[in-house]
């Protein structure tokens, strides 16, 4: 499985990737707006989170448009910005007409806001180079996010998805809205390809309390050799 960050926090970008293990970065306007990013900044922004993580990470930007023209558009302006930029694009009648547009110009999609296996098919068949189903949103309306996930997975399985653009990469499945490292664990077990998740889940995968209690004891141990 691969991590992908979600959030528009220059600092946290560069301190995960110092670990060796962010296979990506995934943000949109209202992350950069938590930071006290303006919307006339986001493509400047991109850009600076594209010379961190360097060309071989995919960074997902999100149109903000509404209609598959202005979307088209929008995402044209955000692939230039680096190669390794990803579209996103909400999963809607309209999105699925410019994410087939922009697949057909060589433009990579990541179709958000995925939340059942039909819309999950669809998004496929349109040339999307990732999908990302919801987990987290699901758990907000007390249903099973991991189900719905695990479904979309199963479904997309079955088949041979290649995205549409020049590169013809296999489709990927991103666990996104993820809200905890079991989230993780079990998006891991049933085989989602992906896994984005905020910083301060990504840090919490690194802890444990047997890990803690074994560092307190090997501290311990190493202070009785020093004072021996």
């Amino acid at each position: 499985m691969k991590f992908f960050l979600d959030t528009a926090d220059l600092a946290e970008i560069e301190e995960a990737a110092s670990w060796g293990a962010l296979g990506g970065v995934t943000t949109n306007p209202s992350l950069y707006a938590r930071i006290g990013g303006k919307l006339d900044d986001f493509h400047a922004h991109i850009g600076r989170i594209c010379e961190i993580v360097g060309p071989d990470c995919p960074v997902s930007a999100e149109s903000v448009a509404m209609t598959r023209d202005e979307i088209v558009a929008d995402g044209l302006e955000l692939a230039a910005i680096a190669p390794n930029v990803v579209v996103k694009v909400p999963t809607m009648v309209e999105g699925l007409a410019a994410t087939h547009e922009l697949a057909q110009r060589g433009v990579p999609v990541n179709m958000t806001l995925c939340f059942t296996v039909p819309q999950a098919l669809l998004a496929a068949r349109a040339g999307a180079r990732y999908i990302s189903p919801f987990v987290g949103r699901f758990d907000d309306i007390s249903d099973d996010g991991l189900a719905q996930l695990e479904s979309i997975v199963t479904a997309i399985g079955n088949y041979d998805f290649t995205d549409s653009t020049v590169n013809g990469e296999k489709l990927e499945i991103i666990a996104a809205s993820i809200r905890s490292a079991n989230h993780v664990t079990q998006a891991a077990l049933m085989g989602a390809d992906i896994a984005t998740v905020p910083f301060g889940v990504l840090k919490k995968m690194v802890q444990h309390p047997l890990t803690d209690r074994g560092l307190d004891a090997f501290m311990a141990d190493w202070e009785k050799v020093q004072g021996a």
